[in-house]
């Protein structure tokens, strides 16, 4: 059987796992207010439903101290256990399995009562933390037990205990954020006092027959983290102490090194798993960057875990492990690690959802009812196979409505073709592979290299017309736009040639991509490999040093860059908050030089005339980018309002994604649209 060791039952003696995939904890919003927890109940079931062996929670405090945020998502009452006793029903009723992650924010709490080792402010709150003391040890170490068997009373099958990226326990156990000098610091013995203590006393409390998870740091990649000696002596303690199994952690959340987007290559730290397995003797969960079946097989079979953890895949695709079970990985709607729905809306204390699969964290609001006979299927024509189209004709199709999906171009995709010939942005031909494989699945009719007008939709007689054209980029009137020197972003990322010298106009998400595609050189493979990778970031998996930090390799990059925008300030702040500094840090590290409060003043053959603070240069350059914005496509809507027949007994017209706002490129958007209007026929 294909993915056998990933589809093997895993025997713990008290219990049994049905498979050895772990949806990993991911905070969705809905933790924090008990009136969200029905809809977290269905987030649940869903992916309960679809075979996930190990379900664990988003993180759930232990006591008021611990909150992420005011009033955040706790158990620590019997008040709590009808809430969660909702999610143990739903993902039981369906064969699954789940924990409850405990998490104590400590230092990056964003809330008033923080605490911590000591008393050092975090880069990523205003909160400065209060040093426990002795006998706040004592009463949290208690708080994490009466959490644990309140949990076990709720019908959870476990506790996961948060010890890494950064969180309490991870506080106390690396110098950087431990300076006490009394039982709880020091030496590693001392250092991890607490850690131990809390698993012993969950143990204690909660019986041999419970799953107990340690998410344990494997690295720190901040200064001041553990080596990997001292990370090997925690692991022996807490397996001595009573661990089921270790969770692995990626880095703290203050650190310096992408652990999770999309430029991190997949699977780039399941090495450090591997080490960790042949450490101890309970089973380990490989983790981070692990997004199809493929990686995940290849893990278990070079030994590298026992489990895989996989969080946002299962966001995107709930039925992951179904459709890897029924040889359907093709129709698989793998995550593309873009952290745009997820944990960028997490960061916002927004519902996190996900931008390739909008019904993520919203199952009882956006409802793929399937029609309710073949009569009352509608006749729609879906303009545009772009992200927007491709959405709206997929879910049209899977409800029983008869779709003609239109395209003026060769292809499917849309903008997703120019985006995956970014560096790091490779995974978004995942997502167009997927939509193909569900056009195929719904017999959706494809009309590729058909430009459309009003006659070819009169003579189709459609009963909706979903617009979904897009957009056209925008020309900027400078005085010689139209030089031999200029490109659109489109020219560039098809190909054409640029320059050695290049400035780029506009320092959106496209003026990022673009710029970061003309650093890499012709022929380099994509994507990055991960020695690599770990080189230019600065990583070293011996966990030699503390942190395992390493002096990062000096690029030498291909060309001379200018990143230009006409707004002061910063470049990139609409760029996701997760991944926004990822790609302003590779800019800088390979010379590109970011300016704001520029305007444009000539284009000629020397280059790029600017103005900036009142002062006139020229940017001698080859080639300007042009990365300006984009206009609405929509020639074919021929009414100002959406969603009305043109006249009586025509079809009505619905206008998505770029060709309803342009702005800046919004995938999400687009997609999320797409899927509503095709909910709502």
């Amino acid at each position: 059987m294909p993915y056998q060791r990933l589809l093997a039952e895993l025997d713990l003696g008290f219990t049994r796992l049905r498979n050895r995939v772990v949806m990993g904890s991911m905070h969705t919003g809905m933790e924090d207010r008990f009136w969200h927890y029905p809809k977290l109940a269905a987030y649940f079931r869903e992916r309960a439903r679809g075979g996930v062996g190990l379900i664990i929670t988003g993180g759930i405090s232990p006591n008021r101290e611990g909150w992420l945020l005011p009033f955040g998502g706790t158990l620590n009452s019997v008040f709590d256990l009808r809430n969660h006793r909702q999610l143990t029903e739903a993902v039981h009723a369906e064969g699954g399995k789940i924990a409850l992650q405990i998490l104590h924010a400590g230092r990056y709490g964003y809330q008033p009562f923080v605490v911590s080792a000591s008393a050092l402010k975090s880069p990523i709150s205003k909160f400065k933390p209060r040093a426990l003391s002795v006998a706040g040890i004592a009463k949290t170490v208690r708080h994490y037990a009466r959490c644990a068997r309140l949990a076990q009373r709720a019908g959870y099958d476990g506790i996961e205990i948060m010890g890494s990226e950064g969180y309490l326990l991870n506080q106390f156990l690396c110098p950087r954020t431990n300076k006490r000098t009394d039982d709880y610091g020091g030496s590693i013995g001392n250092r991890l006092r607490l850690a131990r203590e809390i698993v012993e006393r969950v143990r204690a409390a909660c019986g041999e027959r419970f799953i107990v998870v340690y998410r344990l740091s494997l690295i720190d990649l901040v200064e001041g983290g553990n080596t990997w000696d001292e990370t090997v002596q925690v692991a022996k303690a807490l397996e001595a102490a009573g661990v089921t199994m270790f969770n692995t952690g990626i880095g703290w959340h203050e650190a310096r090194v992408p652990t999770i987007v999309t430029s991190v290559p997949r699977a780039a730290f399941a090495e450090l798993s591997a080490r960790l397995k042949a450490a101890v003797k309970v089973p380990v969960i490989v983790s981070n960057r692990i997004n199809t079946p493929e990686v995940a097989e290849a893990l278990l079979e070079q030994g590298a875990g026992d489990l895989v953890s996989m969080a946002r895949p299962l966001l995107a695709d709930p039925e992951f492990v179904v459709k890897t079970a029924e040889g359907r990985t093709h129709e698989i709607n793998t995550c593309i690690a873009c952290n745009q729905a997820c944990l960028d809306h997490t960061f916002k204390n927004q519902r996190a959802s996900c931008l390739v699969n909008p019904r993520a964290g919203r199952e009882t609001e956006l409802v793929y009812r399937p029609v309710a006979s073949p009569q009352a299927a509608r006749s729609v024509a879906v303009v545009g196979a772009g992200p927007a189209g491709l959405s709206a004709a997929t879910v049209a199709a899977a409800r029983g409505h008869r779709v003609t999906l239109f395209d003026a171009g060769a292809s499917i995709g849309g903008q997703f073709n120019l985006a995956m010939r970014v560096p790091g942005k490779e995974e978004f031909s995942e997502t167009i592979r997927y939509f193909q494989s569900q056009l195929q699945r719904h017999q959706v009719d494809v009309r590729l290299d058909t430009r459309v007008d009003a006659a070819l939709l009169a003579a189709g007689a459609y009963d909706d017309v979903i617009v979904a054209t897009g957009i056209v980029p925008r020309r900027p009137a400078i005085s010689g736009i139209e030089g031999p020197n200029v490109l659109s972003y489109v020219d560039v990322l098809r190909g054409a040639p640029v320059g050695r010298r290049v400035a780029v106009i506009g320092a959106g998400g496209i003026g990022f991509d673009v710029s970061e595609f003309l650093l890499h050189r012709p022929g380099e493979p994509l994507p990055t490999p991960r020695d690599t990778w770990l080189d230019e970031w600065g990583v070293d998996l011996a966990v030699r040093e503390r942190g395992g930090l390493k002096a990062p390799v000096t690029p030498q990059p291909p060309r001379d860059i200018w990143l230009l925008q006409r707004k002061a300030g910063k470049l990139g702040m609409g760029l996701g908050k997760t991944s926004g500094w990822v790609h302003r840090a590779t800019l800088a590290r390979n010379g590109v030089k970011m300016l704001g409060g520029v305007s444009y003043r000539e284009i000629s053959a020397r280059g790029l005339k600017i103005e900036r603070d009142g002062v006139e240069e020229w940017l001698e350059v080859d080639t300007i980018v042009v990365c300006a914005g984009q206009d609405s496509l929509r020639d074919l809507h021929p009414v100002a309002a959406e969603h009305v027949a043109v006249q009586t007994g025509g079809p009505r017209y619905h206008v998505i994604g770029g060709a309803k706002l342009a702005g800046e490129l919004d995938a999400k958007r687009a997609i999320r649209e797409g899927a509503e209007v095709a909910a709502a026929l």
